[in-house]
């Protein structure tokens, strides 16, 4: 693929980039190689290679979900300002 620099003057358009005339002769140079590099890795054979999507194996870091004894509903309800029913009572905020 062949850039020129009324292809740089459309991407620095788009950007919303004001580029000078030296800008667009060297920008057109550097994207070219850019683009080059990249052809380039599409020529490589990877039809060995599995498709990732991070290049660390993750593993989840949750712990197991396990039930444990707390504490006893009386403990944590005895300094409630308000309770009903075994749980804290809230003023209503909604109406």
């Amino acid at each position: 693929m062949s850039l020129t620099e009324k292809d740089v003057e459309h991407v620095a358009k788009l950007a919303r980039l004001e580029i000078s005339a030296d800008e667009k002769v060297l920008y057109t140079k550097q994207l070219a190689a850019i683009l080059e590099h990249a052809d380039g890795l599409s020529k490589l054979d990877v039809t060995n290679v599995k498709p990732t999507a991070h290049i660390l194996p993750l593993q989840n870091v949750f712990r197991e979900d396990v039930v444990v004894p707390s504490m006893p509903r009386e403990q944590i309800l005895a300094n409630a300002p308000d309770k009903a029913k075994g749980s804290f009572r809230v003023p209503k905020i909604i109406e």
